[in-house]
């Protein structure tokens, strides 16, 4: 049996002010057909922090190689969890976040 071959990537996103709590709250609440539709896009392991000084938030998640992650903003599920984020966060015309790549500069095993 062999093993999928994996991918680590970050990025960061804005939150509005005062909106931590709240971010938290939807989050704590996410539909499983959310969590589905990323694990059928190949994405495992999905962590988002923040930076409660700046309102930053920091993800970073494992993908397979052959991940379908640019499918996702195809999805009804996903376009109906953006824009049910929309109001809390930095997003485009469309609701998706903005995010910015973060450039990978050290791994300690």
């Amino acid at each position: 049996m062999s093993k999928v071959k994996l991918e680590k990537i970050a990025f960061k996103m804005q939150l509005n002010s005062g909106q931590a709590a709240e971010y938290e709250r939807r989050h704590d609440a996410i539909p499983s057909a959310l969590t589905a539709l990323l694990r059928d896009a190949g994405v495992q392991d999905y962590s988002i922090f923040l930076d409660e000084e700046t309102n930053v938030l920091f993800a970073v998640l494992w993908r397979s190689l052959d991940h379908k992650m640019e499918n996702l903003p195809t999805s009804q599920v996903m376009q109906d969890w953006w824009a049910h984020m929309a109001d809390i966060m930095e997003t485009d015309e469309a609701n998706v976040p903005v995010t910015k790549a973060l450039k990978h500069v050290f791994h300690m095993d």
